[in-house]
């Protein structure tokens, strides 16, 4: 049996393979102790197997001797809310994100309804490997109580942000497409659509947890949501992942927003509705520049910090700021709660676009235009501090971040700008040069290399090979390192261009 993964977002596997009820029970037991004690939030993103994880979550905890409360199917930044608003002293998202529909997992929250951070999460694992589990008697055990309402208390929050102005929303009637990949945003997005005057459609909004294509709201994986857009002559497309913490959008064209662009307008909306006070944004280093060049336009301030969900929130409470997130489509705005959310984002763009004499299409060209591509390589067999240090050395005069991996930001010099050159290698086939001696060839290998330059060259190709290479002008350009508890390492490449 292979392990679950362990990693700062929590625990994810797949039930019956590297996630089973033992491992439910360890991980939930020493998480009561963890909090000591309860009530302790759950809630579901509607997988086939959520239910029988809750139920496993529900008995270890009642036995440890916590209360929980039990939201049932429900957005993750659903649980989060839920935590502060019925005063827990912790809560547990089962979900795997985006992850396809045979994994599952556990994510925890703290107190305040924020994930725990690595120093937390660094405490947690302690107890789940050196402490002996702890479980009451009959006279001390927990009750379990159902609030499966919940979802009408957090559209309410969300309705009631001061930012927003929901009469000049609900006046433009817009026609919007819902894809909520028959998961936990099935029913409560919708219906904030409904309450914001919009003429909405569904599309795979049954809360079946049954997904009908990969449920990362990636554009490739939504060409359905694209097509119905078309069908209906809709005004936006909105997507969601699975827990419904990520929003991606389709123009009325049916075509990708892009969704490193759903933080920018999110940005661009909060920043413009709270006028000319000085305000701090807060996103990863691997989100767009587009945020700066918005924020500059309110005279705002962008701080950067290192992947992870967590990591923006710490910064964007210790700033006070006023709105951030991640380019994955992820919004957080603090004075809703501090959490990626995907209705806080979409009443952030309907503000936007009620605002806009136009198209969706029409205020996307209104943005600034970049272009990102991600790699992602393992870093089996790499020394992964020297890639770090020659990628930071190679431009030392540029302005540079070192607080994840190496980030650098080029100056706008004209026609000084350094290139990045993407090379995929693959070599070519030989006739029954496979296994086994006929049939189809063998699967090539490719062998890809990345390398900066300043200046133009020519590149020939070896016979044996065929040779695919792409040069842009950098804007940015981000290299980090994704280390998994229990599992190797990613090294993560991305890139702003031009």
């Amino acid at each position: 049996m292979s392990q679950p993964i362990i990693s700062i977002s929590g625990i994810r596997g797949i039930p019956g393979e590297s996630l089973l009820p033992p491992d439910i029970v360890a991980f939930t037991e020493t998480f009561v102790r963890y909090c000591s004690g309860g009530p302790i939030v759950i809630g579901s993103d509607g997988r086939p197997s959520g239910g029988g994880i809750a139920d496993i979550v529900r008995g270890t905890a009642v036995m440890a001797g916590a209360d929980v409360i039990d939201i049932g199917l429900a957005p993750t930044p659903s649980v989060q809310l839920a935590v502060t608003h019925f005063g827990a002293r912790g809560g547990i998202a089962i979900t795997a994100s985006h992850n396809p529909s045979q994994w599952n997992g556990l994510k925890f929250l703290g107190s305040t309804g924020v994930f725990l951070d690595g120093e937390q999460n660094a405490t947690y694992r302690e107890m789940l490997t050196s402490s002996e589990a702890s479980y009451e008697n009959w006279e001390h055990l927990g009750s379990v109580r159902h609030e499966t309402a919940f979802a009408e208390v957090h559209r309410q929050l969300v309705l009631a942000y001061p930012l927003i102005d929901r009469e000049r929303i609900h006046a433009r009637h817009f026609r919007v497409v819902v894809d909520a990949v028959n998961a936990s945003g099935s029913f409560i997005v919708p219906d904030l659509l409904r309450e914001l005057g919009c003429e909405v459609h569904t599309l795979h909004c049954d809360g079946s947890g049954i997904f009908p294509h990969p449920p990362e709201p990636l554009p490739h994986n939504l060409a359905g949501l694209g097509k119905a857009v078309l069908e209906h002559g809709a005004d936006l497309g909105i997507a969601v992942d699975p827990d419904a913490d990520r929003l991606v959008l389709f123009t009325e064209k049916g075509e990708p927003f892009g969704e490193e662009y759903t933080v920018t307008t999110a940005v661009l909306a909060a920043l413009e509705a709270a006028g000319n006070a000085t305000q701090d944004v807060v996103v990863n280093l691997s989100t767009t520049r587009a945020v700066d060049d918005v924020a500059a336009r309110f005279g705002a301030t962008v701080h950067r910090t290192p992947v992870g969900e967590i990591n923006v929130v710490r910064k964007m409470l210790a700033l006070g700021a006023l709105v951030g997130g991640e380019g994955s489509g992820g919004v957080i705005v603090p004075a809703i709660h501090a959490g990626r959310d995907s209705l806080v984002g979409i009443i952030l763009v309907l503000q936007a676009l009620s605002g806009f004499d136009g198209t969706a299409s029409a205020f996307r060209a209104t943005l600034p235009s970049y272009t990102i591509r991600k790699f992602k390589y393992s870093s089996a067999g790499l020394d992964a501090g020297r890639i770090l240090v020659r990628a930071r050395d190679g431009f030392f005069s540029e302005r540079v971040n070192t607080d994840d991996g190496v980030r650098i930001d080029f100056a706008r010099r004209l026609g000084a700008r350094p290139q990045l050159e993407h090379r995929a290698h693959t070599p070519r086939h030989r006739r029954g040069a496979h296994l086994g001696g006929s049939g189809s060839p063998r699967r090539p290998r490719r062998r890809r290399r990345l390398r900066f330059r300043h200046r133009r060259t020519v590149t020939g190709n070896a016979p044996s090979h065929r040779s695919v290479s792409s040069t842009w002008s950098l804007q940015t350009f981000h290299l980090s390192l994704e280390p998994f508890h229990l599992s190797p390492s990613i090294v993560t490449i991305t890139i702003t261009f031009t």
